[in-house]
């Protein structure tokens, strides 16, 4: 029986991983690249992606938003909030601006008032942590309790070092083993 982990790998490595010279927005050079977006937006893998995710952030224990830095994370929370609803668990989505809007509410954070609620924070792929690690200071300035990290694919670099060593668990879906490229 297929998981829908194995799904997903399956939809990864035959969909979104291009091989060539590519430069990641961290500015480091890569010899392939892993467009999650072309997945996280497609109807067959957007509901894997919730499932697999949701199985993830289990262990963080009770969960009350997931969401991240937009917008690789914003389909992610997304598939994640609607996933839960079909199995019966109320897990909110939430969006973090890359700064805050200058106009409106001036909010960096959208979705549901988060003071004192758990949240985990997605990204679709990790290579330094920076993303993460710029919402967690944005959710914590409204209030949020951030328990972890949580992403699909890890690329085998510091992101991991970095986020644990900053003090919030780390876990990742899919490795580069999964994908056939370690």
């Amino acid at each position: 029986m297929t998981t829908d982990r194995d799904a997903l790998i399956e939809l990864i490595r035959d969909e979104a991983v291009f091989h060539g010279d590519f430069t990641l927005t961290s500015g480091k050079k890569a010899t392939y690249y892993i467009d999650l977006r072309k997945l996280s937006l497609d109807h067959r893998a957007s509901p894997l992606m919730g499932r697999v995710l949701l199985d993830l952030i289990e262990e963080f224990g009770p969960v009350d938003a997931v969401g991240g830095l937009t917008m690789g994370a914003d389909p992610l929370a997304s598939a994640v909030m609607h996933q839960g609803l079909a199995q019966g668990k109320v897990v909110d989505a939430f969006v973090v601006r890359k700064e805050p809007k200058d106009h409106g509410r001036g909010r960096q954070v959208e979705g549901p008032d988060l003071q004192g609620k758990r949240v985990v924070v997605l990204e679709d792929t990790s290579t330094t942590g920076g993303s993460p690690l710029k919402a967690i200071e944005a959710l914590e300035k409204v209030g949020a309790n951030v328990v972890g990290v949580a992403v699909i694919v890890d690329r085998a670099t510091e992101a991991q070092g970095i986020i644990e060593a900053a003090g919030y668990p780390y876990r990742a879906a899919i490795g580069l083993e999964d994908l056939g490229l370690a």
